[in-house]
């Protein structure tokens, strides 16, 4: 593959790869292996099973507003308008932040708190103790002639941003995802909890049943997975239900929680484990890091799948496929589509590579073979690949 990379702004460097790093190379059929193996039929019907999975990042990519990159303020995240644009370039989910507001609605919004401006104050509160014709009262306006409060974001590092993309659309609720977004494309449902809060279990099990509410009585067969950071909503939505698979989101150890089940993979696995969840959505840099990982996470039993800024980098996505994580959550959605696509399908004899016989047929992989070594060493090159 060409070694051109997308370009990555704020891509922090990769430290600490092991010299001894370890891999095991895993076929996408075991994703579908894993799947028929598990007693819980449903759970992963999703479109292509066997193959490499592409996520959009809250539709089509999340807003970056102050990056000088056309693409991160293209489409207004999370929006219905960015959900179907993901859906034309034949992505298999999109992920989304899901929140309740004060009157046990659903809504899907991605920070704990929205901003606004009135007579040059700006006003910040927080989304759920919202009701939802407040939440929706923020940015454009479906209804003709009337004009919503205007939309500020505030960055990691403070500053304030004026909410604006190319392409704005209006707030939405969960219901209204379901009911308008093209009904093949699945779900990855984020469930949100602040960061700051110790929940008590009765809370989140009442968060929990209203968004499973709306799930039960709109999927329509769609395929959905749900993901959280928060261990013990992990825990309680499996409870809850046996439809839908449960993955565990962690940064791996890039910050410190006082839950340490949020600090590394090996937490992260165990939480899975005692649990009965299905699998591991990482930071993409954990993996790198931990590359070891990726074979306890697949000895298992687990699914494996990451975020984060590298996941826009093609070179990045290609590795990951080799070393056998099942899907990548992109901002890129239409260049990495691409990219998998390349990487995954079969190509002509004239490409000259090698061939694999099966059933008696003839068919030319794309995928070429890497030694352990070699993947050891690319992935010790791979930052160095990556303009920063």
């Amino acid at each position: 593959m060409a070694l051109k990379a997308i370009h990555v702004s704020d891509v922090p460097h990769l430290d600490h790869i092991p010299e001894n790093a370890a891999f095991t190379l895993y076929s996408s059929t075991q994703l579908k292996n894993h799947l028929k193996g598990n007693k819980d039929a449903t759970l992963l019907s999703v479109k292509n099973i066997d193959k490499f999975q592409v996520i959009g990042h809250r539709g089509n990519g999340m807003n970056k507003l102050c990056s000088s990159d056309p693409r991160m303020k293209a489409i207004k995240e999370n929006s219905l308008q960015s959900f179907n644009a993901a859906a034309a370039f034949d992505v298999d989910f999109v992920e989304f932040d899901v929140q309740v507001t004060k009157d046990d609605i659903p809504i899907i919004f991605h920070d704990d708190f929205i901003l606004t401006e009135e007579n040059g104050t700006l006003l910040e509160k927080k989304v759920t103790e919202l009701t939802l014709a407040d939440f929706l009262c923020y940015g454009p306006q479906r209804e003709p002639g009337i004009v919503g409060k205007s939309l500020f974001r505030k960055t990691k590092d403070g500053r304030i941003c004026n909410w604006k993309v190319e392409n704005d659309d209006s707030l939405c609720t969960l219901q209204e995802a379901f009911q308008k977004v093209e009904s093949s494309l699945g779900f990855n449902i984020e469930l949100k909890f602040d960061d700051y809060i110790d929940y008590q279990e009765e809370e989140i099990v009442q968060v929990l049943q209203v968004i499973l509410q709306v799930v039960f009585n709109y999927a329509n067969g769609r395929p959905i997975i749900f993901s959280t950071f928060q261990p013990d909503a992990a825990r309680v939505i499996r409870k809850l239900q046996n439809t839908y698979p449960v993955l565990f989101l962690t940064d791996g150890g890039s910050y410190v929680y006082n839950d340490v089940r949020r600090n590394s993979l090996d937490e992260a696995i165990k939480l899975c484990l005692a649990n009965g969840l299905h699998g591991i959505v990482s930071e993409v840099k954990a993996i790198f890091r931990n590359p070891g990982e990726i074979t306890r996470i697949k000895e298992s039993n687990l699914l494996l799948m990451t975020y984060g800024q590298l996941n826009n980098v093609q070179e990045a996505v290609y590795l990951q496929h080799l070393l056998g994580v099942d899907g990548v959550i992109v901002d890129f959605v239409k260049e990495i589509v691409e990219v998998v696509t390349d990487i995954t399908k079969p190509m002509t004899f004239s490409e000259e590579e090698y061939v694999s016989e099966e059933k008696g047929e003839k068919e030319v992989i794309r995928r070429p073979k890497f030694s352990q070594h070699e993947l050891a060493f690319l992935l010790k090159l791979i930052p160095n690949l990556i303009q920063y």
